[in-house]
């Protein structure tokens, strides 16, 4: 196997699309029936399964919740046959309610990199901004007023205010940043669920229509998200949000020392990453899981870090029994 600069064999790349292929084609099976937890448990049993074929030795970093939380891919849990040691994130379906309401952007997610690379983050919220490449490092602060923010990508990108559209989930907490945003001139595309996806989006503003995405979700999307990142380019800024003692301490638990620190993607995700993810519904870079009379058809994308490499795979299926 031809190995990169950061160890991960480059078939790994492939192999851990028929993890999320998989996934995503189980979790598909549910869409539009309203039962989440059916949906995430069908995804999480695939993925497991397929995990345990591949040839490493991998320790689950962020999964579908801690060792009591979760009968499968629980945070620390081994998975693989033999070969190389690497950490694992994850989301089996990354838009449980998404996907329960055939509504845009339900994903089957992961990311693998060598062990120790990735962020060991707490099932907490984060605060998050990210954009994507092509500007001045600095561009964005997390720090910074959503005014300042914009104002400063619309001049990197040579825009007025008036053409920037920001992503932010749906949410009551989200009410002032909302009305910052419309109060500073831009735009902005509310999304319901599946912030690792609204990320990825702001990568790619000439197919989504987005530029930044603001605002907080959970921790484990938010390394998922960074590791897409490192394959693809762009800032993104993330800090925890540890507002009660009992978040701190599972915090301190897992590692983290400084409580008000901001993690940059290169801090959440370092290394040589591959990152992968298939549509479970349609959305605005992948295409859903299409059921045939015969044949099925899913749509991925993976990445990897050390190359830069981005393939699109739309693969026809005829093993339905297999999936």
């Amino acid at each position: 196997m031809t190995r990169g600069a950061g160890g991960l064999d480059r078939i790994l790349a492939m192999e851990i699309v028929r993890v999320t292929e998989r996934a995503a084609v189980a979790a598909a099976r549910f869409r539009g029936r309203g039962d989440e937890k059916a949906a995430d448990q069908a995804a999480t049993s695939a993925m497991r399964q397929e995990l345990d074929k591949l040839p490493i030795r991998g320790t689950v970093v962020i999964g579908e919740g801690e060792q009591d939380e979760a009968p499968a891919l629980y945070v620390g849990e081994t998975l693989g046959k033999s070969g190389p040691e690497v950490d694992i994130a994850l989301d089996a379906l990354e838009g449980t309610t998404v996907c329960a309401k055939n509504l845009p952007n339900a994903l089957s997610v992961i990311a693998v990199a060598a062990k120790g690379s990735l962020l060991f983050a707490p099932n907490v919220y984060m605060q998050k901004i990210a954009i994507g490449p092509g500007y001045p490092a600095g561009t964005v602060d997390i720090d910074a007023p959503p005014k300042e923010n914009i104002e400063n990508l619309a001049k990197a990108k040579g825009v007025p205010v008036g053409e920037i559209t920001a992503c932010i989930l749906d949410r009551p907490r989200h009410a002032r940043l909302i009305e910052s945003v419309r109060k500073a001139g831009a735009a902005i595309k509310l999304i319901g669920d599946g912030d690792v996806a609204g990320i990825i989006h702001a990568t790619e503003p000439g197919e989504t229509g987005i530029d930044i995405y603001l605002g907080s979700g959970g921790a484990p999307e938010g390394v998922l998200a960074a590791a897409a990142l490192r394959c693809i380019g762009g800032q993104m800024q993330g800090r925890l949000i540890l507002d009660t003692p009992e978040k701190k301490a599972r915090a301190d638990r897992m590692g983290i020392i400084d409580f008000e620190r901001i993690y940059s993607a290169e801090d959440m995700a370092r290394g040589d990453v591959i990152f992968a993810a298939t549509g479970v519904t349609d959305g605005n870079l992948l295409a859903g899981v299409r059921f045939g009379r015969d044949v099925i058809t899913t749509d991925t994308i993976v990445l990897r870090s050390s190359s830069r490499t981005v393939r699109e795979i739309r693969a026809r299926h005829r093993d339905l029994e297999r999936l």
